[in-house]
Parts: C-alpha cells; structure tokens; sequence
C-alpha cells in the first residue's frame, strides 16, 4: 500500500494552507475536465437520439443523412426538415449551447459580428429567425448567443470552450515533454561535468541565443501549421527552460556521501542518477511546471495571434483577439478572449506559488 513520506505530508499541508493556491488548482481542474466535455457543452448535434426504436449517438458518432430520409453524406441536424423527421419518429436531447466552434449562424439578427443576445432589443430581434425557421417575435424566441458571435457568424462561447481546451491541452504536452528532455539533458551535464558538462553548456548557449520568434515565423511559413507540428516546432527552443536548475542541483549532489557510498557499492550511473539524485532535484522541477505551462499557453496565443499559429478555422483563443483587434466596434470579442487568458495565466501562476512556498523547506505552515 502507498504510504506518504512525513516530508511529502508536510509539503501537502502547505501546498492546502495557501488558500489561493488551493482553490486556484481546483478551480483550474475544474474548468479543464469540463471542457474535456466540450462536444457535450457546445455542438450542433444532439447529444442523444432515439429515431424509429434506434438509440443514436449523434455527439460522438456520424450518421449519412440518408438515414433521416434525406441524400447527403453527413446529416444538419439543425437543419429544420430533418429536426422535423426526428422529432416526428422519436426524440433528441440537445447540448445547453446548439452551435460547436465551426457553427456559422445564419439566422442572426443583426450583421456579423452580432452582439450578445441579451444585449439586443426586441426590434433588432425580430428581424432574426427563430430555429425553425420562421420569423422571431422577440429576443426569447431566437437561439441564444450569449457572448455574440465572431466575424464569420460563430458562437464566441463555443469557441471559447473548444479554446481553452486546446490550448490546456497544447501547454500541457509542451511542459510534459519539454521537462522530461531539459531533466535528462541537466542531469546528465551535472552528474558526468567535465568535458560532457562544458561541450553541453557551449551547444545550450548556442541554442537559447537563436532568435526562437523569428525562427518560429519563418518555419510556421514554411510548414503547414497544425497541432503536433507547433508542438514539435516549440519543443526544439523551450525544452532548456530547466537544464540549468536540474544541472545545478546534480553538480551538488553528485559529490554527497549517499551518492559516492552507492558507487561504491556498485550501483550503475543510470541507477545512481534515477533513484537517488533525480528526486532531490525534482523538487525545484515541479515549482517550474505551472509556469512553464503558462508560458507555454502564452506562446501558442502569441502565435495564433500572429496568424502563424493553428490552421485557419480552428477554435483559438489568439485567433479570437485578433478578432477583437480587427474588429474595435465588438468589444465582446477581445474583452472574452482577453478574460479568459487573464484568468488560466492567474490560476497557474497563483499554484506555482503555492508549490514553490509548499517545497520551499524555510517556510513553515
């Protein structure tokens, strides 16, 4: 069975004691298991299903239209004829937001960018069209955006959601694989040192020194952007954002009296470096991560809004504020965007805080 060292209880008491820390961990893993959810918060298709004694799972699961009694290959269900078919043979359970990141809005009451529904009056909504088609009597009758919509006629809420998911998602394996290769690059220039230590430390010099911006530009120019493209792309510049702190605490420990009686007693380098330096300097590895995080989400913004990001279309939240900045008379679009970054970037920051005072042995509860 599993049993916390005293010195990990310890950690875990002060990591719970800093109330912002805590909260702000919970509230971040939170929102990111929600929006793991997301075709079931936002999508265009119903979550659920039941056509002619058949249980279909639309969310999850493609049906040709021809099952519906029409002849396309992929099935609108927000189209009003097919609603009517399923309804008339059965039942569907909708999503609380109707439109996923790459719905358009055709029914909108204003011009696009449309602004909140809540934000519109019963004159400016009764020009719109309700789901069914026909024409809307007031605000209540049509569907809901409840951040507007962008340029293009799509939900800001949904793309927001779809967002912050990629986004998460993005700086989480960026961090992850960064870390485990900036770790062994550390720990194998601070265990060995000598030549190993010096020739690594001139080549990572070299390295951090390239211009990354520009040369991220001009290979996100070249390349057909997309997810694992960006993501191989980032790794190759950020992944020496620990080396030094990992390297620094295995020239320090490589000398211990543990370390030397090990080698005595025949223990290999890997087996030395592993199970016995490798946990000592995890500690000022894990006080990195939320921040190495929040860069990373930071970056993959900066590109999206520099348009060298993810492929055009997809849901980004980079791609969002440069909506804004393109589009001054929608404030609803920069203000989401930006509010939504402000807030992941503030909740790392505050766990990061909390980690390092929870590992940081001078500070007691």
């Amino acid at each position: 069975m599993f049993k916390l060292t005293p010195i990990t209880r310890r950690r875990l008491r002060a990591f719970a004691h800093n109330r912002r820390g805590y909260w702000s961990l919970w509230l971040f893993l939170l929102a990111f298991i929600v929006s793991l959810g997301a075709e079931f918060i936002a999508n265009d298709r119903p979550i659920l299903a039941w056509y002619k004694g058949e249980v279909l799972f639309p969310a999850v699961r493609d049906y040709p239209e021809e099952k519906f009694g029409g002849f396309l290959a992929e099935t609108d269900y927000r189209d009003p004829v097919i609603s009517k078919e399923i309804e008339a043979n059965g039942w569907m359970i909708w999503p609380p937001i109707r439109y996923s990141y790459n719905t358009h809005n055709l029914s909108l009451p204003t011009p696009a960018p449309a602004a909140p529904t809540w934000m519109l009056t019963d004159a400016q909504c009764v020009h719109g069209k309700t789901f069914g088609g026909g024409p809307a009597q007031n605000c209540r009758d049509i569907e809901w955006n409840w951040l507007g919509t962008d340029d293009q006629g799509r939900d800001v809420v949904a793309r927001l959601i779809y967002g912050f998911r990629i986004s998460v998602l993005f700086g989480l394996l960026l961090a992850s694989i960064s870390s485990v290769v900036g770790v062994a690059a550390g720990a194998v220039q601070g265990y060995f040192g000598g030549w190993t230590d010096l020739l690594m430390q001139r080549f990572i010099e070299v390295w951090s020194s390239l211009p990354s911006l520009y040369l991220l530009i001009i290979l996100s120019a070249i390349v057909t952007p997309s997810f694992f493209v960006l993501l191989g792309i980032l790794l190759a510049f950020s992944w020496v954002n620990l080396v030094s702190v990992v390297r620094a605490e295995f020239l320090r420990a490589r000398n211990f009296d543990y370390v030397r009686a090990a080698r005595a007693l025949g223990l290999s380098n890997s087996k030395i470096m592993i199970k016995h330096v490798l946990p000592n300097a995890m500690t000022a590895t894990l006080t990195f991560l939320p921040f190495i995080l929040s860069a990373s989400i930071t970056t993959l913004t900066s590109l999206d809004f520099l348009g060298f990001g993810l492929p055009p279309g997809s849901p980004s939240l980079g791609e969002l504020l440069l909506q804004g900045k393109s589009n001054l008379q929608a404030p609803w679009l920069g203000l989401s965007g930006f509010a939504v970054i402000a807030v992941t970037l503030s909740l790392l920051v505050f766990i990061g805080e909390a980690l390092r005072d929870a590992y940081d042995p001078r500070k007691g509860l």
